[in-house]
Order: C-alpha cells, then sequence, then structure tokens
C-alpha cells in the first residue's frame, strides 16, 4: 500500500506546486500591470516601478532561497493592491468631446427628460459638429427594444447596445461605454486597470448608430428583441437609475465587469429576465447566436440568414443624415 500512497503524495505535491506557481504568477502580472497602468503622471516612472516591481518579484518567488523575500515580495503586493484601490474615478478630466457631457434623466410620473442627448452631425469619424439636447419621452409609449452588436472588426467581441421603441417618437438609445480622453483610445488591457471612467451615451440613432456604419465602418446588425413593452419599460427604469448614479458618482469601466453586454444582461435580470449566465455574455461579439438560442429575437428562420438580414450597414450608408433614418434601416428587417 506504501507505493501507491506515496505515488499519490507525489501527485498532490506537483499539483500543489503548479496551483502555487500559477497564483504567484497572476499575482505579479496583475501588480505589474497595476503599477503601470496606475495614477503617476510619469510614464517613464511608471514604466521603471513596474519593471522593477516584476524583476524583483520574480527573483524574491522563484529564485532566491530566502523565505523572508517572498514575504517581503508579499508586503509589496498587498501595498500595489491598496494603491490601485485607491485610485478615484473622476468626472473632471480633458474629455473627448463625443463624452464630454454626462447625460441626466428627470422623471415625472409617466414623462421622463433627458438632458445631454448627443445628436452630432458627422462629415467624418473625427470631424463632427457638436450637438446635444433634451429630448421627452413618456413610459406608456415604450413598446419594445431593438438590440445592436457592431464590431471594430469581425470576431468574437464586439460593442452591444440597445434603443428602447417608442410609438410616437423616435428610438432612444443608450450605448454603455468607455469615457477616454483627449488623445486617448480603447485598450482592452489598460480597461481593467482604471484607465476609463464609465459613461452611458443617451442619443439618437442617426447619431450612435450612424458613426458606426457610415464614419467607423463597423459591421452592425440590428435585432428586434421579443421583450413585451412592460419588460421594456422596467428595463428603461433600470437604466435610468444608473444614468443618474453616475452623472452624480464617476465609475471606472471594466472590459470583465462593468462594460456593455454584462451591464445589459445585469439589467435585465433586474428587470426580471430568466437565464443562467452565457460564456458569450462576455464574448459578445456571439451575443447575437446567444439571442438566437434563447427565443429572444426572431427564430422563423435559420440564424445564419436571420444575421445577414440584419446587418443594416448599407441601409444606414443610403440613409446618412436623413431625418427618417431609424426608418429607413428597418425596411427590410425580418419582423419582430
Amino acid at each position: 500500500m506504501s507505493a501507491p500512497v506515496g505515488f499519490l503524495t507525489r501527485i498532490a505535491d506537483r499539483l500543489i506546486a503548479i496551483v502555487g506557481f500559477v497564483v504567484k504568477a497572476l499575482s505579479v502580472t496583475w501588480a505589474t500591470l497595476a503599477i503601470y497602468y496606475s495614477n503617476l503622471p510619469w510614464a517613464w516612472a511608471r514604466l521603471v516601478l513596474a519593471a522593477a516591481f516584476a524583476l524583483f518579484a520574480v527573483w524574491a518567488l522563484l529564485l532566491s532561497r530566502r523565505r523572508s523575500m517572498s514575504a517581503v515580495a508579499a508586503v509589496l503586493f498587498f501595498g500595489v493592491v491598496g494603491w490601485w484601490i485607491a485610485i478615484p474615478p473622476s468626472h473632471d478630466r480633458n474629455w473627448r468631446p463625443e463624452v464630454a457631457v454626462m447625460p441626466r434623466a428627470f422623471i415625472d410620473g409617466d414623462r421622463v427628460r433627458f438632458t445631454g442627448v448627443r445628436d452630432f452631425d458627422y462629415r467624418s469619424r473625427n470631424d463632427f459638429t457638436v450637438r446635444y439636447e433634451e429630448r421627452e419621452v413618456r413610459l406608456s409609449h415604450l413598446k419594445a427594444i431593438d438590440f445592436y452588436v457592431s464590431y471594430f472588426m469581425e470576431g468574437p467581441v464586439g460593442h452591444t447596445f440597445l434603443s428602447f421603441m417608442f410609438d410616437n417618437v423616435p428610438p432612444l438609445t443608450i450605448s454603455i461605454e468607455t469615457r477616454p480622453e483627449i488623445g486617448e483610445g480603447f485598450a482592452p488591457i489598460a480597461s481593467m486597470f482604471k484607465q476609463f471612467e464609465l459613461i452611458y451615451v443617451v442619443g439618437t440613432e442617426r447619431d450612435l448608430v450612424g458613426v458606426r456604419t457610415n464614419h467607423r465602418s463597423e459591421p452592425t446588425y440590428l435585432y428586434r428583441l421579443n421583450s413585451s413593452a412592460d419588460d421594456a419599460r422596467r428595463l428603461l427604469l433600470v437604466y435610468l437609475e444608473r444614468i443618474n448614479q453616475l452623472a452624480d458618482h464617476p465609475e471606472f469601466y471594466h472590459l470583465l465587469t462593468n462594460s456593455c453586454t454584462i451591464n445589459i444582461v445585469r439589467y435585465a435580470n433586474a428587470a426580471g429576465r430568466k437565464g443562467r449566465f452565457d460564456i458569450r455574455h462576455l464574448l459578445n461579439g456571439l451575443i447575437d447566436s446567444y439571442l438566437y438560442h434563447s427565443g429572444r429575437i426572431n427564430t422563423d428562420m435559420p440564424f445564419d440568414e436571420l444575421r445577414q438580414r440584419s446587418l443594416i450597414n448599407p441601409a444606414a450608408q443610403a440613409a446618412d443624415g436623413a431625418p427618417d433614418f431609424s426608418e429607413r434601416i428597418r425596411a427590410s428587417l425580418p419582423p419582430r
């Protein structure tokens, strides 16, 4: 019996060693990136400190035989964690004009008045006339929700956002996005290290959809959700609460925990959605497949056919700047 016991002990020791190595490697990697993307104003200092921490931690945890060095590395790691936690979000930065204005919602019974509704006129992706306006809608006229998926490039990751459909006024589009400063662009890894604040851009489809289809050349798909009017109203009310919370208290965007699709699912759950977590909530470029196979969009045709018919770029480009932009991009869509 001693041989099998000895074998199992060696296997257990090996597994413990592997798990320990992975935990150390992930901790060193995270802390190195946290230092590099920290709030120190000098890029050279962030780079030097990050490299110094990484080199010392690797030596202390993997090469040094002195246990005290592992303790020093642990103290430094938790110091970085404390530093990172203490970095505050802010509304006071040199924002890009597309995200310079935080929207607000004022609810008075059935009536909702929005300020900071974006309706830019675009000549190219970086050449536009800035225009923000006020909009008023009535919750009793909200009838449905449409779901957008756009892609920087076709693949497993994209951007998702919603349009709330009313029977008496044009759609109101809300897009959960990063809030970059002038000179910044989206960076997935940086977005997990407090590099971008969060904003819920409220705007017209002519702006929020048109800039993607017509000026950024992003393949964009539009799906009509099967949600009821009551579901739509409950979801919009959740959005309104979050919009006002963000206007009062800034938050950081995080690719995995505080981003577009994750928050859409979270708020749908709060509004009464039934369903479990699905990996396509993270790999959101595949979210339309999830919507189809969970019966939340039209299933009267094969998914590939539905997806092909839901691509709106040609219709959006033909309707560029038109007052009936929203109607024209839906003209050839499958029914709800």
